[in-house]
């Protein structure tokens, strides 16, 4: 619109121009001329601007009413299409039968005679008899045949005392619980637990000594390996570097892929640094 109204004025300025050509200089003509293009110029940037502030408000229209149109997060537009059912099938396993072994038995020897003992010895065993028997049946029952119910309660007593700061008074009951039960399944864990309390006690020499009797007393106890990395351990504050290297090179030796086996890997590496 405003360059069509440049164009009339331009028209109506032609004959004009034209009649008072040679009554005005050329100069002016020159200069209006000039400020005209000028305007034209000025009206034609104006105008490329608000195209691009156009372009922008459209862009930015669009977008708004994408977002105002598009689900939200959580929900859909359309129901979604059912999924498949998963099935799951149970992996056939391999059914591994084991034929019995056809060897007999070994026979058991049923051809002993059987001898009555003598008098004279029938006597010996009867005297050498502890007091307080009635006959053949009345025997002293040994502690470690006690009811499993109250070993199993003091064992757990004496590792409470250790859990309340009565660490002195844990150590000595379950020394004493390893010593008068000594093939008590928890045995070996008393003397663990006995050393762990002698290392709070700082008495590194005792523990050491408790660790050892575990080791050799129970090779096959389940307190065995955390027994050794504690000897290492008390090695090292015993500065017996050397046992305690050799402690942590047999664990991974005899004892490969075990926790054990990985901490003990790990001290004798920062051992060689």
């Amino acid at each position: 619109m405003l360059e069509r109204r440049i164009i009339r004025r331009l028209l109506a300025l032609a004959p004009l121009c034209a009649l008072s050509a040679c009554a005005t200089t050329g100069s002016a003509q020159t200069s209006e001329l000039a400020e005209l293009k000028a305007e034209v110029r000025a009206m034609r940037e104006t105008q490329a601007r608000l195209e691009k502030r156009l372009e922008r408000m459209e862009l930015h229209t669009s977008v708004t009413q994408a977002r105002a149109t598009a689900p939200s997060k959580g929900t859909s537009s359309a129901p979604a299409a059912a999924e498949p059912e998963k099935s799951f099938t149970t992996p056939e396993l391999a059914v591994v039968k084991l034929k019995p072994r056809n060897e007999p038995a070994p026979p058991l020897p049923t051809r002993v005679p059987v001898v009555e003992p003598a008098p004279e010895d029938m006597e010996m065993f009867i005297s050498s008899a502890p007091e307080g028997d009635s006959g053949p049946g009345a025997s002293a029952e040994p502690k470690e045949q006690l009811d499993a119910t109250i070993l199993d309660a003091e064992f757990e007593q004496a590792v409470a005392a250790l859990r309340t700061g009565n660490v002195e008074g844990g150590v000595a009951r379950l020394s004493r619980f390893a010593e008068d039960n000594p093939r008590h399944p928890r045995a070996d864990n008393a003397l663990y637990f006995s050393g762990l309390g002698q290392i709070g006690l700082k008495d590194h020499e005792a523990a050491a000594k408790t660790f050892e009797r575990l080791i050799s007393s129970y090779p096959a106890g389940d307190a065995v390996l955390d027994g050794m990395l504690r000897l290492a351990e008390c090695r090292l504050r015993l500065n017996q570097k050397d046992d305690a290297r050799a402690l942590y090179t047999r664990i991974l030796t005899q004892f490969p892929g075990t926790a054990a086996a990985t901490q003990a890997e790990q001290r004798l590496a920062s051992l060689s640094h």
